[in-house]
């Protein structure tokens, strides 16, 4: 278990030390702040075109995210030689793959929460025609990137520590403090006799997209067993674009009898099930905590089976 520990712990700390990581992180969550900002004039649709808009660039940063972090825990490590010298320990392939996997969970995590506090305040800012920018939320949340950036900065010029690790961790950091300020000493008028106010919902919606990104996650890490990064992107979009139609490709056919439309179909995760952008519009105060629940027990079986699949792929991979 201790092996396990480190070996999942060295994986989490080398992906949050790669400036891709940083970049992504910090440049989806200023989009989501710029989706809220400009007039749309969509008669009063602007808060369902935000909500929609933010959940989407969460699931895109995580895809890329989900892909580049575990070709480079994984595929580089094999292409350098440095998983041969860790499995020439008494250190068996399952248990490395399940390490790393951990490790790419906990980064890709910490990423959406990023993400998703910036989403919460994006639904706090959102305005119609009849309302403006919030410009001192803004104002605070660009002061919460320039002084995690200076923490970081400071903690590496004087302290001799990585910048970009320290900086991911100030990030979490500051844009929590700086939701918490928002939320709780500044107000903005959403529309005419309306005061503007935070979404919650988007919490249990964000969860769903961070399940499909450990899916994503997983498939990615059996990719890379065998490819490199581009040919692991390709087949991870692929892989994407086809579960966003499963219903029409294969769903129909099941539906119908099909051996082989009921076998794809299976076969294939359906993302449609992680997106529930328009629960949020229905009226309703509450979310389905108890489908989340059920959305989990989906991810905990297809991750398994992808990760079964990761291994045998893994088990029989030179390394030399």
């Amino acid at each position: 278990m201790r092996q396990f520990a480190t070996i999942a712990t060295n994986a989490f700390m080398e992906l949050v030390r790669q400036p891709i990581f940083l970049l992504l992180t910090t440049a989806t969550a200023a989009f989501e702040i710029f989706l809220a900002t400009p007039y749309y004039f969509a008669f009063g649709d602007e808060p369902k075109l935000v909500k929609n808009s933010v959940l989407a660039a969460m699931l895109l940063a995580g895809l890329f995210g989900a892909v580049l972090t575990a070709s480079s825990s994984l595929g580089r490590e094999i292409r350098t030689g440095t998983a041969l010298a860790v499995l020439s320990k008494p250190i068996g392939r399952m248990q490395f793959l399940l390490a790393k996997y951990t490790g790419l969970v906990f980064a890709l995590t910490l990423m959406t929460y990023v993400n998703m506090v910036a989403a919460l305040i994006a639904s706090r800012m959102v305005f119609d025609a009849y309302g403006s920018t919030d410009l001192g939320a803004l104002g605070i949340f660009a002061g919460g990137v320039i002084v995690a950036y200076a923490i970081a900065g400071f903690s590496n010029f004087f302290l001799r520590r990585p910048f970009v690790s320290d900086a991911f961790f100030a990030l979490v950091a500051m844009l929590t403090l700086a939701a918490y300020i928002i939320f709780a000493f500044t107000k903005q008028r959403e529309s005419l006799g309306q005061w503007a106010s935070v979404d919650w919902r988007l919490v249990p919606a964000a969860i769903l997209v961070l399940f499909a990104l450990w899916i994503l996650a997983s498939l990615a890490l059996a990719c890379s067993t065998r490819l490199d990064t581009i040919p692991t992107l390709a087949i991870c979009s692929a892989i994407f674009l086809i579960g966003i139609m499963s219903d029409y490709l294969f769903g129909l056919h099941a539906e119908k009898g099909s051996w082989w439309g009921s076998a794809l179909y299976t076969i294939t995760p359906n993302w449609q099930l992680f997106w529930l952008a328009d629960v949020l519009e229905t009226g309703k105060t509450t979310f389905p905590w108890i489908y989340v629940g059920k959305a989990f027990g989906y991810v905990v079986g297809y991750v398994g089976a992808a990760l079964c699949l990761a291994t045998l792929l893994f088990e029989d991979r030179e390394l030399s």
